[in-house]
């Protein structure tokens, strides 16, 4: 079969022949059918993810680790956890039985790996509790993700949502796709801190957060009052840290300001996942929730890899 195969650490995969999965017992043969090519596919290739040791010391290796697929009897799902050394930019694949989960026949593959992406968005209910009305920010509004995240925080009902982004040229898009206002983090430490300020009005409800670093660490920083007063509470949301793993958070930053910081998994258990996803697919289908795709084949994986000019798009590969 044809795959996306790394050979070194920190390569670009190669499309190549490889040798077919053999199922042994427990496990399924999948025929993939779409893959989303993701930050983290990326830093598990170049050995810098947390958990990429066990996967670059088995190298000659597949790439990626989930997608869409078909299961032998035909059923469409979504996989993950392939056997090392196969991975899931390949024509086939081998998972263990209950790797998987049902996708809805009449979601087009593709679009069905972006799923997860929205669903990260759905954490303002999942994880902060959101009540329409309220005021959302999303910092790091102008990555697939974040741009999800604004399209279902307006679904959602947010009264007013706040964007976050280093480019004002997609600053502009997410301001089309519903954002009220928008913030360019690629200013001074104080120019920053000055825009966080003006934007909140009576104050941020819940802060979608992909970014993390420095401009979460202004944020907070811009949130502790001048005077004393009973602070607003401000729910923010670990998602990402597209800006930095690490901030320094100073005691009053949590002490007098009203923040309350989560992971995104708060909140969260099979049937709360369940809940949540039916109501991805549900806006999906009826066309609320759009998303936007560069599909590529699996040919092209090599120079799709090194792409840098998405621009929002979610990179998605069909073998």
């Amino acid at each position: 079969m044809k795959a996306a195969v790394l050979h070194e650490v920190g390569g670009i995969p190669r499309y190549e022949d490889f040798p077919d999965p053999v199922a042994g017992d427990g496990e399924v043969i999948i025929e993939v059918s779409a893959v989303a090519v993701e930050n983290v596919d990326k830093a598990f290739a170049a050995g810098e993810h947390y958990a990429s040791t066990k996967y670059v010391a088995a190298l000659p290796a597949i790439a990626a680790f989930d997608g869409i697929g078909t299961l032998p009897d035909g059923t469409l799902v979504g996989f993950g956890n392939p056997r090392l050394p196969y991975g899931a930019l390949a024509e086939r694949t081998v998972v263990p039985e209950g790797s998987f989960v049902p996708i809805a026949e009449d979601i087009d593959p593709a679009v069905a790996t972006v799923l997860g992406s929205a669903i990260t968005g759905m954490s303002v209910t999942t994880a902060a509790g959101f009540v329409p009305g309220e005021t959302v920010l999303v910092q790091g509004a102008t990555g697939v993700a974040g741009r999800l995240a604004v399209k279902v925080a307006r679904l959602l009902g947010a009264g007013r949502i706040v964007a976050t982004g280093r480019d004002d040229d997609q600053l502009r898009d997410v301001l089309a796709l519903g954002a009220d206002t928008v913030i360019n983090t690629a200013v001074s430490d104080e120019e920053l801190a000055q825009a966080f300020t003006d934007a909140r009005g009576d104050g941020y409800d819940v802060v979608v957060d992909y970014l993390w670093g420095r401009p979460t660490e202004i944020l907070l920083r811009s949130l502790v009052p001048t005077s004393f007063a009973f602070p607003k509470p401000t729910r923010v949301i670990q998602i990402g840290q597209a800006a930095g793993a690490t901030l320094s958070l100073t005691a009053e930053s949590l002490r007098t300001s009203g923040v309350e910081i989560c992971g995104a998994a708060k909140g969260l258990d099979p049937q709360t996942m369940g809940e949540v996803y039916g109501q991805i697919v549900g806006w999906t289908r009826s066309g609320q929730l759009t998303f936007d795709l560069e599909k590529v084949p699996l040919t092209d994986i090599e120079a799709a890899w090194q792409r840098t000019d998405l621009h929002g798009k979610r990179l998605v590969v069909l073998p």
